[in-house]
């Protein structure tokens, strides 16, 4: 799992280039299958920060 979640890492890099000047509403916590299981995760962009708040083993 610990791999999904520097997947989802490398993302939120390439989809916020440089969170400190991101003026929108933080994205909801998101709900992410992975083979294996599943994940919850949340990112806030202003403090270029991603916080993986549930694993879930299937």
């Amino acid at each position: 799992m610990e791999k999904r979640a520097d997947e989802l890492v490398r993302a939120a890099e390439a989809l916020y280039l440089d969170g400190s000047l991101f003026q929108g509403e933080n994205p909801r916590s998101e709900h992410v299958r992975v083979p294996g299981g599943m994940l919850v995760f949340l990112l806030v962009p202003r403090y270029e920060c991603g916080y993986v708040l549930q694993v879930t083993y299937l």
